[in-house]
């Protein structure tokens, strides 16, 4: 990544849930091929208004909890023993410890789903409330099987909105770190469409289409200069955002998207195909912010 970032670690939030071993893998994965250390995050959260009888019951929470944290980074040390691991444990609800170390971090990974929740939950709320808030990319990783196939492919939206351009860098940047390709999607909703419940007047659709094309091609061509090395394709598609980057992505290493788009209403922090696809994708979702 950039050497403005050099030595921040790969954040990663510890629970000792299914997703949260998967998590660590990931940002191991992560850690390692970007020469950063890890962080093993755990959050101490009381969830209630009141506070325990006793100092030592609320000891004995402090204990399980930094249990937690501490069995993390024995896990992490055996998968990865190349790597450095370090450990925090913060005090406040999950998200918000996060969040809060994120700051310093390169990059932040989290499971789709911790340890609270009930059995039909999709993704937990801190996957959700984590890449709203985060300064810094975020990485939900979904509970589902790795690609079948070796070969590393990313596949990014792009919608020329700034997140969208600072999705299509970090895109481009991982595929660098792992030798893989990028396969950037642009979506095209047609005017007459359900979107567009009335043909705008003295306007040529096809003309529209055309010079959208060009553009998010030209767009895609000068953002890929920066790693000539990492193979780009490009796809102009006539189809909602959320079925056509789902289902490219299907086999994908990552699917890469802004923190929301053009058409994401200015009150959302996360814009609706972000939204659908932490709850859908078949793969590793990371959610970038715009560039400072």
């Amino acid at each position: 990544m950039s050497d403005g970032y050099a030595g921040r670690p790969v954040l990663v939030g510890y629970d000792d849930s299914p997703g949260s071993h998967q998590a660590l893998s990931w940002a191991l994965d992560a850690a390692r091929i970007r020469g950063l250390p890890v962080l093993v995050c755990h959050a101490l959260h009381w969830p209630y208004a009141f506070r325990p009888v006793t100092h030592e019951i609320m000891a004995q929470i402090e204990h399980v909890a930094l249990t937690v944290v501490e069995e993390g980074v024995r896990r992490a040390r055996e998968l990865a023993p190349d790597v450095n691991v370090l450990q925090l444990l913060g005090k406040g609800t999950p998200a918000a410890v996060i969040l809060e170390a994120g700051r310093d971090a390169e990059l932040t990974v989290l499971g789709s789903r911790g340890q609270g929740g009930f059995d039909s939950l999709q993704v937990g709320s801190a996957a959700v409330q984590v890449p709203a808030h985060s300064a810094r990319p975020v990485v939900i990783v979904r509970p589902v099987p790795p690609p079948s196939s070796p070969e590393v492919r990313i596949v990014v939206g792009l919608d020329g909105s700034p997140p969208s351009l600072a999705a299509f860098d970090f895109a481009l940047d991982e595929a660098a770190l792992r030798g893989g390709t990028v396969q950037a999607l642009c979506c095209w909703t047609e005017c007459g469409s359900s979107a567009w419940q009335d043909p705008l007047p003295f306007v040529d659709s096809h003309a529209l289409r055309r010079g959208a094309e060009a553009r998010f091609r030209e767009v895609a061509s000068e953002l890929a200069r920066r790693h000539p090395e990492v193979p780009v394709m490009t796809a102009f598609v006539a189809e909602r955002p959320q079925r056509a980057l789902i289902e490219t992505a299907q086999d994908a290493t990552l699917l890469v998207l802004g923190s929301r788009g053009n058409e994401s209403p200015a009150c959302l922090l996360l814009g609706p195909v972000t939204q659908t696809a932490l709850r859908e994708a078949r793969c590793p979702v990371a959610v970038v912010p715009p560039a400072p």
